[in-house]
């Protein structure tokens, strides 16, 4: 019954969130630690398919979050998926900075880095972050993954109603004040 609730709040549907509650950031986290983000916030190579199985072809990072010098991502990875859809695409394809690598951290240390600016791509207030997840391509094409990927365990519009009440409430996080 909680959970029905905190979710129901988290998009706006229920009781007025209070500041602070850190359950706010479920839904987030539902979206955010699933396959169509973690495979790309990755320290070295991105991951592949649900269960995250490391690139086929031996793609690595490189030192812009685009690949090696000898296999860009836009080798493969065109303005939109492939015709089949086995392909995914949207124009700029690339890791996630660095400095926003997810791979290995459990909920709290991602809220954590989504609220630090020197760690989150520079986004200063709560609403950039949102702006971030609400038109970023990138972060748009995981609810139109192509092929028999999986989407985010919610709607693009839920999960903004969500991001928009964890912002609003400050961004905490599970066992931090």
């Amino acid at each position: 019954m909680r959970k029905v609730l905190v979710f129901l709040c988290a998009l706006g549907l229920g009781a007025v969130a209070h500041a602070g509650d850190a359950s706010l950031f479920d839904p987030v986290a539902s979206v955010v630690m699933g396959p169509r983000c973690i495979n790309c916030h990755q320290a070295d190579a991105p991951r592949q398919k649900d269960w995250g199985v490391i690139h086929a072809q031996q793609v690595v990072r490189g030192a812009d979050g685009h690949g090696s010098a000898a296999l860009r991502c836009q080798a493969c990875h065109q303005a939109t998926n492939s015709a089949d859809g086995r392909v995914p695409g949207v124009k700029d394809w690339h890791l996630a900075p660095r400095s926003m690598t997810w791979q290995g951290l459990d909920k709290t240390a991602v809220c954590l880095q989504m609220r630090d600016p020197a760690r989150n791509g520079n986004r200063r207030t709560p609403h950039e972050v949102v702006e971030h997840m609400r038109t970023d391509p990138l972060v748009l094409w995981a609810w139109q993954p192509g092929s028999n990927r999986t989407t985010p365990a919610l709607s693009h519009d839920d999960f903004v109603k969500a991001l928009v009440a964890w912002a609003d409430a400050g961004l905490p996080c599970p066992g931090t004040p």
